[in-house]
């Protein structure tokens, strides 16, 4: 565990509140750093404002309709910005976010915000669709890699690919050579997935983590009422590391054995505690309490 680095999201504060008081409250919960991305400025004018706060710039996030051919040029024009910026900030991954959410129909006539949690194979994307979403990534994927840059796929509940049986018909069709895995932990738990299970099938595959906890009283409620995702968001389905139901101690261990370097950032999408510092505190505490 020495080579790894614990980030933070900054997803939790208030969009209101200055980033300069972010960067601040994230570097004195401890933490080595937090995702950047060109939107923050150039990688210089970035570098300078972390060194302000003892920070490192931590991978970022380029979503996408992956799924739509007419998108696929669009999205590989802004996955070269986005890996020259990472080069450049001194990151070798970059998260893959695979959208939808309202802007995906199913079947059914729902969106996945509607479905998630609960998807059923009539609400997954088509033999097509998967083949261009795998051909798109695969295309990211090899422009990154030109920069020494990772393409890790990050599943998300409400997107077009949540659950096990969609991630692993992805990666049999993406070139892994090219596309690898950066999984984001409560959001497996929340899709019915075995996070530990899932890292150590993915092991090798895996370059960049997100964590975070899930709150299991929250999650058998929505489950059993179908709730969209903004009332699984507002009932408190986002635990504090350590107060919910996955088991990081195993989780860790399975990428420790792997021999597994890089970033462990922590992403509490929504806090129901009184303050977002105060949420980044407790989860930081908690790693430190397993030696991280």
């Amino acid at each position: 565990m020495k080579n790894w680095l614990i980030g933070c999201g900054s997803l939790t504060w208030p969009r209101s509140m200055p980033r300069e008081q972010v960067w601040a409250e994230i570097a004195e919960a401890g933490y080595d750093g937090l995702p950047v991305g060109p939107h923050l400025g150039t990688p210089e004018e970035t570098l300078a404002f972390a060194a302000r706060f003892g920070l490192k710039p931590a991978p970022g996030y380029l979503a996408g309709d992956f799924w739509k051919p007419e998108e696929e040029a669009a999205i590989v024009e802004r996955a070269e910005v986005q890996a020259r910026f990472m080069r450049d900030v001194g990151c070798t991954e970059l998260y893959l976010g695979p959208g939808g959410f309202e802007g995906y129909v199913t079947s059914s006539g729902l969106n996945r915000r509607q479905v998630a949690g609960h998807v059923r194979p009539q609400d997954m994307m088509t033999g097509p669709e998967f083949e261009q979403f795998a051909r798109a990534v695969n295309r990211v994927g090899e422009v990154t890699l030109k920069y020494g840059v990772k393409s890790c796929f990050h599943n998300h509940v409400g997107s077009v690919i949540e659950t096990r049986e969609e991630i692993d018909r992805l990666f049999a069709m993406v070139d892994r050579s090219v596309v690898f895995q950066g999984p984001d932990i409560g959001h497996l738990l929340w899709a019915g997935v075995d996070p530990v299970a899932f890292c150590r099938d993915y092991a090798a595959d895996i370059k960049s983590v997100h964590i975070k906890d899930i709150a299991p009283d929250v999650l058998q409620q929505g489950l059993a009422a179908k709730w969209d995702y903004g009332q699984f968001s507002e009932a408190g389905i986002f635990a504090e590391l350590g107060e919910g139901c996955v088991d990081f101690p195993a989780l860790f261990s399975v990428l420790e054995d792997a021999g597994y370097e890089g970033w462990i950032i922590v992403e509490t999408d929504r806090t129901m505690k009184p303050t977002a510092f105060e949420s980044a505190k407790i989860s930081r505490m908690y790693l430190e309490s397993l030696g991280l």
